[in-house]
């Protein structure tokens, strides 16, 4: 029986309820609906105590990994994809990965698991220790979604559906393809036909007695474990022992034990673990090394490690390389140390927020009058007509009419005019130059203004106005971001000095009077990408400036996340509790503490995840204190992930409450996804379920009539169940399926 068939897009449940409702399709996939269910019956939620059970289901770490074990064993490789929040992944990830019975299914295969979403925020502890997926187990969520791109450009025919069950044979064919099934047997029996009606004879995976070298140089991740499990536990003796095996492997050391001894506390082992790095053929030890470079270590042994990365093809490895390179180089088109010491002068800023543009600009039109043929006065014209068009197009971007619009064309007219004027009189130097890379990225033109851009920004004087100062500087750094994406596409080799002319221009906007949280923004993100140093600084300096940006908490909060959930509730505690903590932080804090509920919800942890809803909601109410807003929404998602939590637990009653209370705050919410991909309504459903399996006709009465309440917009579907309709962006409702 073949299920592969040519989708319309993601496999969802809702997206199944309509199928399920055509019986022409049923009967073209040959698989009868099961009487008298519905979706939620059919894949049911995951209990907490579900979730708690450990995935029964050996995962291998990477496709070569997978591809080397299967050749080895002469067993086929099981592609499985899962994603969160769809109905049918949750059950296969909550419940059927975990059930040691059905998971036997899995054992003849050589498994791997793709999914594009992360469930820890980072992979390896501080001790360089793996964290696995607590949703998936066994790899982490860097291993599952580096995976997913793999598979989906070898196997799943330009469509991400889930849940997908792909056997792939010793010479890379498909034997069979399983989607778009409506029960868990059809499944688990393809699986076992694929298996018995194999030809090829397998080989035995030995587990006795086999050497220290030959259990390093296996590809199953299970040895791998077992290698990494003996050398956290070992002494110092037997960790040098290992670590010596591990080097003798050559370029295929397993990268996961030099990572620990790279992180280690044993500063000797940690540098012949970075010798290791530097002749490692594993893909994996471009990460590994991009981590271990921003630990303090010799200038000589950092540039050698920076300079290995050259031999991965990767673009990430080619651009850690010269990244390292140029903040090693300390070069720059730009003039840091002259532009810091205007930056510092108290008249730069009072000159580049006090100016009056309205009596600017009526100076510079009699300016024009009197001396029509003055180069200066064309280009004070000129700068003043492209800085109003700045204010107008802030205007438009804020919901303006069709007259700022208008006005931003007069303008941008108004100034190409005078600056073809200016220089067809003669002007030269840093301002023409300036004026022409802002007007061109103000009509459209990227590239050019680019490249004026990189021209302009060196002859820039650290007493340039400042809106034109700042513009072209920010003009600047965008340029040479992008200067680094197009190489890396290129796969073309970029300039090191590139590395801090970005570095330099986004710390001084940093500093600049007229600078912006998503120059802050940017520069973090560009530090972080390439683990530079200083990059909790510059979060820390744009907080500290402007602490009520959504864009630096939303960093934060992923920079906090990695010690952890009880981490980012600490620390945003703090920042509540400080004496001089704005007003908006108590808002930031209620958020924070959605986030770390949600990531103990990832790690099916409920009474810590309970707590933090419960915080979030003191702390919105806090919040509508102080300012007025309600903060409605956000109060709806956490009555929300409260309803999840008690319907897991098996709480009907308590769950239909909590969802009357997310109904109540903000009843369009209910079709709001939250960090794990699911909405209150899913949750309603599944509460339906559950109420139909129970044959609770009060609560079924009950959950219809405030589901009957709620306005239209509360059922529409999430952008992943749209697009399993074909229904690309529009916004399509679930109510009357």
């Amino acid at each position: 029986m073949s299920f592969r068939r040519k989708p319309s897009g993601l496999l969802l449940p809702f997206a199944i309820a309509t199928l399920l409702a055509a019986p022409a399709l049923r009967a073209q996939e040959g698989v009868p609906q099961p009487p008298g269910l519905i979706p939620e019956q059919m894949w049911y939620a995951p209990t907490a105590t579900d979730w708690q059970k450990p995935v029964a289901i050996r995962w291998q770490r990477t496709w070569d990994d997978a591809l080397r074990l299967s050749q080895q064993t002469k067993r086929p490789i099981l592609v499985c994809v899962n994603m969160d929040g769809e109905i049918a992944s949750e059950h296969y990830a909550g419940v059927r990965y975990r059930d040691p019975e059905i998971a036997r299914l899995w054992e003849p295969y050589v498994c791997v698991i793709a999914s594009v979403y992360r469930h820890t925020p980072r992979d390896h502890d501080d001790q360089g220790r793996r964290i696995p997926c607590p949703r998936l187990g066994t790899v982490t969520c860097g291993e599952h979604m580096a995976l997913e791109p793999l598979v989906y450009e070898k196997f799943l025919d330009g469509k991400r559906i889930s849940p997908r069950h792909i056997m792939v044979e010793l010479d890379g064919s498909e034997v069979y393809d399983v989607f778009y099934t409506w029960d868990t047997k059809s499944v688990f029996d393809t699986l076992r036909d694929g298996i018995q009606k194999r030809q090829v004879q397998t080989q035995p995976i030995v587990r006795g007695d086999r050497s220290l070298k030959e259990k390093i140089e296996s590809p199953d991740s299970q040895d791998r474990e077992e290698i990494e499990r003996l050398f956290a536990k070992a002494d110092s003796q037997q960790r040098a022992a290992m670590l010596a095996a591990a080097l003798g492997a050559g370029d295929k050391a397993p990268i996961e034990l030099l990572r620990q001894a790279a992180f280690g506390l044993d500063p000797d082992l940690a540098q012949k673990a970075r010798q290791g790095m530097l002749v490692a053929a594993d893909p994996n030890a471009v990460e590994l090394i991009a981590d271990a470079l921003q630990a303090p270590m010799a200038a000589d042994e950092r540039q050698a490690l920076a300079k290995s990365l050259r031999r991965f093809a990767s673009g990430r490895a080619q651009s850690l390389a010269a990244a390292h390179a140029g903040l090693a180089g300390g070069d720059s088109a730009l003039d840091g140390a002259r532009w810091n010491n205007a930056l510092s002068a108290q008249d730069y800023a009072a000159a580049a927020v006090g100016r009056d543009r309205a009596a600017e600009a009526a100076a510079r039109d009699e300016a024009l009058k009197a001396k029509p043929e003055s180069a200066d006065v064309r280009l004070d014209v000129a700068e003043s007509s492209l800085l109003l068009a700045y204010e107008t197009t802030a205007t438009t971007a804020r919901g303006g009419a069709r007259l700022a619009q208008s006005q931003c064309q007069f303008a941008l007219d108004d100034c190409a005019r005078n600056l073809d004027a200016a220089q067809t009189l003669g002007a030269q130097g840093w301002r023409p130059a300036a004026l022409r890379a802002l007007l061109a990225r103000q009509q459209g033109d990227n590239a050019k203004a680019y490249e004026l851009a990189i021209a302009a920004a060196p002859q820039l004087p650290p007493d340039a106005p400042g809106r034109v100062a700042m513009e072209l500087l920010a003009l600047f750094a965008e340029a040479r971001q992008e200067a680094i994406v197009a190489a890396v596409r290129g796969k073309r080799d970029w300039e090191p000095a590139w590395m801090n002319d970005i570095h330099t221009a986004y710390s001084l906007l940093g500093k600049h009077p007229l600078g912006t949280d998503a120059q802050v923004a940017h520069h973090f993100d560009f530090l972080l990408f390439f683990g530079a140093p200083d990059t909790d600084g510059v979060l820390a300096r744009g907080l500290q400036r402007f602490p009520s940006s959504a864009l630096l908490h939303e960093r934060l909060r992923g920079r906090l996340l990695r010690g952890g959930p009880d981490a980012l509730e600490a620390k945003y505690a703090d920042r509540c509790a400080a004496a001089d903590a704005a007003p908006t932080e108590s808002w930031f804090g209620g958020y924070a503490s959605l986030v770390a509920a949600e990531a103990h919800r990832q790690k099916s942890v409920a009474e810590p995840a309970m707590a933090c809803y419960e915080r979030a909601l003191q702390r919105f109410a806090t919040y509508r204190e102080r300012t007025g807003d309600d903060a409605s929404h956000f109060v709806a998602v956490a009555h929300g992930g409260i309803a999840r939590l008690l319907l897991q637990r098996g709480d009907l009653a308590g769950c239909f409450g909590a969802l009357q209370r997310s109904f109540a705050a903000n009843p369009a919410a209910a079709a709001a996804v939250d960090g794990l991909g699911i909405t209150t309504m899913q949750t309603a459903e599944m509460l339906k379920g559950k109420a139909l399996d129970q044959k609770d006709e009060a609560l079924l009465q009950q959950l219809a009539a405030a589901l009957q309440a709620l306005p239209p917009e509360a059922f529409e579907l999430p952008e992943y169940e749209r697009a399993s309709r074909g229904q690309g962006g529009g916004r399509r409702s679930r109510r009357g399926n």
